[in-house]
């Protein structure tokens, strides 16, 4: 499922957007969840962090959609943006928050549909994340820059490039998502990315940041096997 927001404070192009996505959803077969928000203060204040696209009108007061954008990227660097505008020299500002293109209103069909099928294009070639939540709010983990995950107290620990997240799963239920994508469970309190280990010594997992995890016995035979598949598949 798609979850694609409209922000836009003019009610009646807000209904003609929705209008069109559902036709694009009727022709596609595509299950396409849409929320909508009256402004860019409302977007930014209570942002989700699990839509994928968001259509974010230029022209808005309070806070506008490039100063909307400026806040969401500091979150949210993987989610689309697709600027409207009535005025063409607008958009072009829009560029330097990673926006996927503009579109200037009064928006048919045709155009919209064209830059649906280019982002999803787009969208099938990134990298996978999750969401997760903890008492701070929700967060997207890219899993690209995910290193591992450690069990902590009752939570686990998320270690990405950027920084630390605590995450309120089970880590056997992070086991079953993240397996399809080269993590493996090495130890009853570690999920390592098999991307970042640099070499195993004894019982020493060491990654390619510096850092240091273990690997128990009796798992070590099945980690080494899944390592050696997945460092083949990079020659």
């Amino acid at each position: 499922m798609l979850h694609i927001a409209i922000c836009d404070d003019e009610q009646e192009f807000v209904q003609h957007l929705q209008g069109m996505l559902g036709r694009y959803a009727a022709e596609t077969g595509e299950e396409i969840k849409v929320t909508v928000y009256r402004d860019g203060l409302e977007l930014v204040k209570t942002y989700d962090v699990s839509i994928d696209l968001i259509f974010l009108d230029i022209q808005m007061g309070t806070v506008n959609g490039l100063e909307a954008a400026e806040q969401i990227r500091k979150n949210d660097h993987t989610v689309g943006i697709i600027f409207l505008t009535s005025y063409q020299q607008y958009a072009l500002e829009g560029y330097q928050y990673q926006a996927v293109d503009y579109i200037v209103k009064p928006v048919k069909y045709i155009r919209l549909k064209l830059e649906l099928n280019r982002w999803k294009e787009r969208f099938k070639k990134k990298s996978p994340y999750i969401v997760v939540k903890n008492d701070s709010g929700s967060y997207k983990v890219d899993l690209q820059t995910l290193h591992y995950a450690e069990t902590y107290k009752r939570n686990l620990l998320l270690h990405t490039d950027r920084e630390t997240v605590v995450c309120y799963r089970h880590m056997k239920e992070l086991e079953k998502d993240l397996e399809p994508y080269g993590f493996f469970r090495c130890h009853t309190g570690f999920l390592v990315n098999l991307a970042f280990v640099k070499r195993v010594e004894k019982l020493d997992i060491e990654l390619t940041s510096g850092e240091s995890i273990y690997v128990s016995k009796p798992r070590k035979k099945e980690f080494m096997k899944a390592l050696a598949g997945y460092w083949g598949k990079q020659l």
